[in-house]
């Protein structure tokens, strides 16, 4: 896990897009979505549900 990988959760989270998030945080939409999709699996969970417009964080993804 990277602070720069959190920071992409933390933009994603926020603007509930993963283009709009890429764009504040100035990489390429598929950069920013490489290194979630990288942390997701090292930690073995999902923190977006995809299949939402807007994007939503997961039960397990909440920072509560």
């Amino acid at each position: 896990m990277t602070i720069t990988q959190l920071k992409y959760v933390l933009a994603v989270a926020q603007y509930q897009n993963f283009t709009k998030a890429a764009e504040k945080v100035f990489v390429t939409q598929p950069t920013l979505s490489m290194q979630i999709q990288k942390l997701e699996d090292e930690l073995d969970i999902q923190i977006f549900d995809r299949s939402k417009k807007p994007i939503e964080l997961t039960c397990i993804g909440k920072f509560d």
